[in-house]
């Protein structure tokens, strides 16, 4: 009997662990829409991997510097970030994937851009936390 209960206590807190992962993954997950949005580079920085490939659905990929210095420039700003779904959410031990679909407004060189895209996004925890690693884009119709 004494063993059932161990087990039990250690499947609970398996399972607590889970939940802590996936509230603090959807919080980086909205930290990440918000400073993209304000172009806050300090969030930024936390939340980009070093290796990040950020994939737009027009093909164009950017590197951590390039999302910084493209939103610094102005050459690319984020208006809206929404997401439409509840997002489908896969956590394995220290990566993520993410899968939503997204209404975007951006302008690109003072273009107006209107998009309902569907994202794939790569997260890996680290001991600062999770941290975008990769992010592809498609446009749907």
């Amino acid at each position: 009997m004494r063993y059932i209960l161990i087990i039990c206590c250690l499947f609970i807190t398996v399972l607590s662990f889970a939940q802590v992962d996936s509230s603090s993954l959807k919080k980086a997950m909205s930290d990440l829409d918000k400073a993209l949005v304000s172009d806050d580079e300090k969030v930024l920085t936390q939340l980009l991997n070093d290796n990040v490939t950020y994939g737009h659905s027009n093909g164009w990929v950017q590197n951590k510097n390039d999302i910084i210095n493209d939103l610094k420039s102005g050459k690319l700003v984020y208006d809206k970030l929404e997401d439409v779904s509840e997002g489908v959410v896969a956590i394995n031990n220290n990566w993520a994937t993410v899968r939503t679909i997204t209404n975007a407004e951006a302008k690109m060189n003072g273009n107006t851009i209107q998009l309902k895209l569907h994202i794939l996004q790569v997260w890996l925890k680290t001991k600062t936390g999770w941290q975008l690693i990769a992010r592809q884009g498609v446009k749907l119709q």
